[in-house]
């Protein structure tokens, strides 16, 4: 049985001590003259690693400090004046639709804000050893500029391969993949989605441009048949989803679609 389950059985039996939260805010209004301090002290390497990791906490605060900023409007209520018609009997079409509007400005608002905001922000960086294996050819010299790729491709249906003299990187038919298991985190289903394209990968330009497919990956996918629409009543055609697995271990691509 983990330590942990004893702590949860005992506070469930007798509560947390009396000083518990008094401490715990102490430590947090601690941590800041700590964190201040360390910045104070340390050099070279570290400080810059220290800055580096500092300035990505402030910018992440800040994004989502603004994504969920909204103006409190203060409405000042006018005195009546005589002869004045309920609210309930003048026609309200005309503000449903200005709230219609607002709801969807501050919609697009919120997209844009969390933009980045995705269900795997961080990814094990992979090396271009596991990435790609050398190909050896010609009879004479053997050159090995030629390379193979190890992961998971997309490729359009008006693929064509070049001649193999001009061929940089190969990717192999069995790696080549069409289709992804799409989850709807709204929904809490599971459809299985035409890819359209891959937007990015979040190795290096290189792999978005061949099509790779890893962990963490962001795909287009075709949404058509899920019947979705826009709050003007268009349907979505297609929406952008990130992998969740590593495909070419799984043999399959599993991915969560971005709302």
């Amino acid at each position: 049985m983990p330590q942990g389950d004893y702590i949860k059985l005992h506070r469930a039996r007798y509560g947390y001590r009396m000083d518990y939260f008094e401490k715990i805010r102490k430590k947090e209004a601690r941590m800041v003259h700590k964190r201040s301090e360390f910045a104070q002290k340390v050099h070279g390497l570290r400080a810059k690693l220290y800055a580096k990791k500092r300035h990505a906490e402030k910018v992440e605060m800040k994004k989502k400090i603004a994504m969920h900023q909204q103006k409190t409007n203060k409405h000042v209520e006018e005195k009546m004046e005589k002869g004045a018609v309920p609210a309930y009997l003048l026609d309200r079409e005309q503000t449903r639709r200005a709230k219609v509007l607002s709801n969807t400005v501050k919609q697009k608002k919120k997209q844009r804000a969390g933009k980045w905001d995705v269900p795997l922000p961080k990814v094990r960086p992979i090396s271009e050893f596991e990435m790609f294996g050398v190909v050896a050819s010609g009879k004479r010299g053997r050159k090995s500029w030629k390379r193979m790729v190890r992961k998971v491709t997309f490729v359009g249906d008006n693929f064509t391969r070049k001649p193999p003299k001009y061929e940089r990187f190969i990717r192999p038919a069995a790696l080549r993949f069409k289709k992804a298991h799409v989850t709807h985190p709204e929904l809490k289903a599971t459809f299985y989605l035409d890819i359209l394209g891959v937007k990015k990968n979040p190795q290096t330009p290189l792999y978005t441009q061949l099509g790779v497919i890893t962990k963490g990956t962001i795909l287009e996918v075709n949404v058509s048949d899920l019947g979705l629409v826009t709050p003007a009543g268009k349907v979505i055609w297609g929406k952008y989803a990130q992998v969740t697995n590593n495909p070419e271990n799984d043999g399959c691509i599993n991915a969560v679609l971005l709302v």
